[in-house]
């Protein structure tokens, strides 16, 4: 089997940027939640047996509280954010399996997820959907892999490490030095993609670079500066690492089977009405009734 895990909140925000705004029977915006919906009926359509759905719930998480600059729901659309309860109560009604998350964030989920479904010999391989380049520290060979939905592009080991010159395992470490702009924290002054990927692909982890710059075994002609700034800046780094790192030890569940998809809930059909996407009802019943 295959398992297959959606990060939910991006594909929100893709479609409410996406498509056309629509509003339910209550009048209230609904257009990107109807349009996840559909998303998810159509890899239901194309074969998808086992799958869950991460979301953020709140947007703000533990990691707050490490780092004050970290993301936060500021500045984010009120119409978008409005919609992540209904996305989570609309998917629970199409029987689709949903991780919302508080504490943690829905990234957390998802590196849990694959983790969990990884370690079970009948998963054959689990797919990550999401493009964030965090979620790349969870991909293992080809067997654990991200695929971005929207190109189709798949990515394994070998495409992490062209993508991004390291492997799987350096990438928090890669975004300890280079920083995450869209997660809020800086990474290290002087540290770009190049000279980052440049020394963990020889070094991997952060602890292993060694502090004298002629040691490294790098031809940059900054790395003396940049050896200094590491040295100075080490608990900075260590700090954005561990923003960085997923957590991986959730326990979401304790059997792949519990992802399963066996059809709708009852619920459901009302939902449909009450966003007035019959359309939607219909596909859930033809996938059913496919399925036997």
């Amino acid at each position: 089997m295959d398992v297959h895990l959606l990060d939910g909140t991006y594909e929100l925000f893709r479609h409410f940027f996406a498509v056309p705004r629509r509003l339910d029977a209550g009048g209230r915006e609904c257009g990107a939640v109807v349009g996840v919906v559909g998303s998810v009926l159509r890899m239901l359509e194309e074969g998808a047996t086992h799958l869950g759905v991460a979301t953020d719930h709140v947007i703000e998480s533990f990691r707050n509280a490490l780092w004050p600059g970290y993301k936060t729901g500021a500045g984010v659309d009120l119409e978008l954010l409005a919609q992540f309860a209904p996305l989570e109560r609309a998917l629970g009604a199409l029987g689709v399996v949903v991780w919302p998350m508080v504490e943690f964030e829905a990234d957390d989920a998802l590196a849990s997820a694959a983790a969990l479904a990884a370690r079970d010999s009948a998963v054959a391989r689990v797919w990550i959907c999401t493009p964030d380049k965090d979620l790349g520290q969870c991909v293992a060979g080809g067997r654990v892999v991200q695929l971005d939905r929207r190109t189709r592009a798949v990515r394994d080991a070998d495409a992490v490490r062209a993508k991004f010159g390291v492997l799987p395992a350096s990438i928090p470490d890669y975004l300890a030095l280079v920083g995450d702009s869209a997660d809020g924290f800086p990474g290290l002054r002087g540290w770009g993609a190049k000279s980052t990927a440049a020394v963990l692909a020889r070094f991997t982890h952060l602890e292993a670079i060694p502090a004298d710059a002629s040691d490294w075994g790098v031809a940059l002609p900054q790395a003396a500066a940049l050896a200094r700034t590491l040295r100075e800046q080490w608990a900075l780094a260590l700090l954005f690492r561990d923003l960085a790192t997923l957590r991986a030890d959730i326990p979401l569940f304790e059997r792949v089977d519990a992802l399963r998809w066996a059809g709708p809930t009852h619920e459901f059909a009302a939902w449909c009405d009450a966003v007035r996407a019959p359309e939607l009802r219909q596909r859930a019943q033809a996938v059913t009734v496919a399925r036997g």
